[in-house]
């Protein structure tokens, strides 16, 4: 099951709470009621947990171990304004059980119009199985067609992680 994230700067407040909480949705939901009630003064019921359950976004994770594998994706684009609905449309598509963990999107300052996209799955095989998944192959189709070069992609086997 996806984890979930619960971030109290998101949901506006008086107080200025600066409180993430992650967890599977139904923890994520018993510990947010929690915290809403013992910090924030809420009364714990029915329209506060539909509430809180509104607010409920998925978790980002880093890779946390080695075996993680990481796709780069480079390409040249005028459309950069197509990517997000080309990115949703496949998110979309995959449902709820998609490899993807995460991605970045990142503009090259040295080369006009040229961005590269790092997505990563838990494993070389996942990633493998996704490639093979129709809903790819029309986003590979889509994202050609807005693209001036590429896309091109570097496949990476994460080999380490060190947080900063």
């Amino acid at each position: 099951m996806t984890r979930m994230t619960i971030d109290c700067r998101t949901i506006p407040s008086d107080s200025g709470c600066t409180v993430s909480l992650h967890g599977e949705p139904e923890e994520l939901l018993d510990l947010a009621a929690r915290h809403a009630v013992d910090t924030h003064g809420h009364v714990d019921g029915p329209e506060l947990r539909e509430g809180l359950r509104t607010a409920m976004t998925e978790s980002w994770e880093p890779p946390t171990e080695p075996g993680a594998f990481v796709q780069l994706v480079e390409f040249t684009t005028d459309h950069i304004e197509e990517w997000a609905p080309i990115q949703e449309r496949l998110i979309k598509a995959l449902g709820a059980d998609r490899p993807m963990r995460w991605s970045v999107l990142g503009r090259d300052r040295d080369q006009p119009d040229t961005y590269v996209a790092l997505v990563e799955f838990p494993s070389h095989e996942a990633a493998t199985a996704n490639s093979a998944d129709p809903a790819t192959h029309t986003w590979f189709t889509d994202l050609s067609s807005v693209c001036r070069s590429g896309p091109a992609f570097r496949n990476l086997d994460v080999q380490r992680v060190r947080p900063y």
